[in-house]
């Protein structure tokens, strides 16, 4: 794993926001965190939307942002916890990052991106990295990581964007100038190549990926 050095020095506990919208892993990961002798979870966090206020109520040093709900935009989410919170630093958990997404989660002020499939002691490093001020990124990160043009064409991408509008069939097929039987078809095909369990995961999918 390398670093890029801040010159900020960490402290001996380690403040942690956990959000995360599924509630079998924030339990599991707030029981392991607890097992971290230098780690304090100081708040939980199911929805997205409360995320802002609580690391604005709590001022953790680290705020692990977990895989998000369909539809919401994560890197959005981390650059307002760092506008309300300048000193906190943003773990992002992602499904198979690509660089795309994780240049433009850096650029957005994360200083760290972990991959669903990673260990949790590579979690544990990361999160004690970033709370020194390190820039904590796995080489390998990228290693196994599709091109978005090996999956998806312009038009799975365009169904996909109209998904994220909340459109329905009948609309994104009048919109294409396809039939709403087309459309069903394409997406079905698109939901079982990302591996979602239904068309709005699809998109969270696409774009933790940095596809969309």
């Amino acid at each position: 794993m390398s670093a890029v050095t801040i010159a900020r020095s960490g402290p001996s506990v380690i403040r942690i926001l956990v959000a995360e919208m599924n509630q079998l892993f924030l339990d599991a990961t707030v029981d392991m965190f607890g097992l971290v002798p230098d780690f304090e979870v100081v708040q939980t966090v199911l929805a997205p939307e409360k995320v802002v206020d609580q690391v604005r109520r709590t001022s953790p040093l680290v705020v692990v942002l977990g895989v998000g709900g369909a539809g919401y935009h994560r890197l959005d989410l981390a650059r307002k916890v760092l506008e309300v919170s300048p000193l906190s630093r943003v773990v992002l958990v992602a499904v198979r990052p690509t660089r795309t997404l994780v240049e433009s989660a850096v650029a957005a002020g994360v200083l760290s991106v972990v991959p669903t499939h990673a260990s949790l002691t590579h979690l544990i490093d990361a999160i004690r990295g970033v709370a020194r001020g390190f820039l904590t990124l796995d080489p390998g990160l990228f290693d196994s990581a599709d091109r978005a043009d090996r999956v998806l064409g312009e038009r799975d991408r365009e169904i996909l964007r109209l998904t994220a509008l909340g459109l329905p069939t009948k609309d994104i097929a009048d919109q294409l100038f396809l039939s709403p039987g087309t459309v069903r078809n394409l997406t079905s095909a698109l939901i079982r190549r990302l591996s979602g369990r239904n068309r709005f995961d699809a998109v969270r999918i696409a774009r933790e990926r940095g596809w969309l």
